[in-house]
């Protein structure tokens, strides 16, 4: 199963071949670029990738920029980077991975200047209810599900403790910490304890390395209390790596990252080199992790979703501007947004909107156990 960036390529043929549109075509004649912001390679690799690949894909028709890694303390910089992407007149939609906080106020001043730009936020950090009011559509992954999915799958594979790694910046988010109290209920009835752990903010003094310091040095801690029918989890992206190495190293249970993916954290943490021939391939990578945890005595103990949901969820961003903007298509039509989003990742999910705002889409996939 190789990654849906055929859909993005059909529909910018399609639909700009339709409008008289090419790319690096201006916009009184009709052009039309998307503009990307993620994370670098540390805060989120597998946005970062996605966004690099379709900037080299299309040229000048996608305009990629990254956000600083200590985001928090520069805010300012993150709305001047959207500004500038918005600067372009022919930048028409603007897709955020992850909408950190920054994206909303960013949003409210290109607003005055540019109404027409649609915004795509994957992964929104700020209130749900601001997103869903200035984001013209939001697509994340259904973090209320996922606080029973996740423990479901740790139980399922032996796990008699829930390690819950975070910090309080991500658990004044209001899904997160509505997540985490799933978990923990969840825990409780399946007859599990649930052990929450503060860790270092990556974005705070200790920086990232900090944090994996952190977690390289509290796992093994955590397993001599708890033994090793214990399963972790962490609310971060940096922190996914060595969290998974060192579950392998001390025989614990990892049953799924923060943003659910084969390539997230798992390569570097298993030592599986993706090559030219693989990179794309999700059904060779999840077959190369399978067989370097079996390796090293981890079958059955770790999972994740077969694809990554965030590279889905971009290029699925881009293709929903692309039908919204010069298609004329609905981003209000459930069953369009649906099968835009299962095409890009090439497996089935369930979206379903969050309590009240038709334009915030929680997405869901089904695990799979290597």
């Amino acid at each position: 199963m190789r990654l849906g960036g055929w859909l993005v390529a059909a529909s910018i043929v399609v639909i700009a071949a339709g409008c008289g549109a090419g790319a690096g075509g201006s916009a009184g004649g009709g052009g039309f670029k998307v503009g990307i912001m993620t994370g670098t390679v540390s805060q989120g690799e597998d946005e970062y990738r996605a966004g690099e690949a379709l900037a080299r894909r299309y040229g000048d028709m996608v305009r990629h920029v990254t956000y600083p890694d200590n985001f928090m303390t520069e805010q300012e910089t993150t709305i001047s980077l959207l500004k500038g992407l918005a600067d372009d007149r022919d930048v028409r939609a603007i897709v955020v991975a992850q909408a950190i906080p920054g994206t909303i106020a960013g949003i409210k001043r290109i607003r005055e200047s540019r109404p027409d730009i649609v915004f795509i936020l994957v992964s929104p950090h700020e209130d749900p209810a601001q997103v869903a009011q200035y984001g013209t559509l939001s697509l994340v992954t259904d973090e209320l599900r996922r606080g029973e999915t996740i423990v479901q799958v740790a139980h399922r594979m032996g796990a008699k403790k829930f390690v819950h790694y975070s910090f309080p910046r991500h658990m004044s988010m209001e899904l997160l910490a509505r997540r985490r109290d799933i978990m923990s209920e969840t825990a409780k009835k399946l007859g599990m304890e649930f052990v929450q752990v503060n860790a270092p903010d990556p974005t705070g003094d200790q920086g990232l390395p900090g944090a994996q310091k952190f977690i390289l040095e509290d796992v093994p801690r955590q397993v001599a209390q708890h033994g090793k029918d214990t399963a972790f989890f962490s609310t971060n992206c940096g922190m996914q790596e060595p969290l998974i190495r060192a579950v392998l190293e001390n025989g614990a249970f990892f049953p799924e990252q923060c943003c659910p993916s084969p390539t997230h954290g798992y390569p570097g943490a298993v030592g599986l080199k993706i090559d030219e021939g693989m990179a794309g391939d999700f059904e060779k990578i999840r077959a190369g992790i399978a067989a370097r945890l079996s390796e090293k005595g981890g079958s059955g103990r770790f999972a994740t979703w077969p694809t990554s949901i965030n590279i889905a969820l971009i290029e699925a961003g881009v293709d929903l501007a692309l039908g919204h903007v010069l298609g004329k298509k609905s981003l209000g039509d459930r069953d369009w947004v649906d099968s835009v989003v299962e095409r890009a990742g090439g497996v089935r999910v369930e979206l379903r909107p969050l309590e009240g705002h038709a334009n915030y889409q929680l997405v869901l996939a089904e695990s799979v156990v290597f």
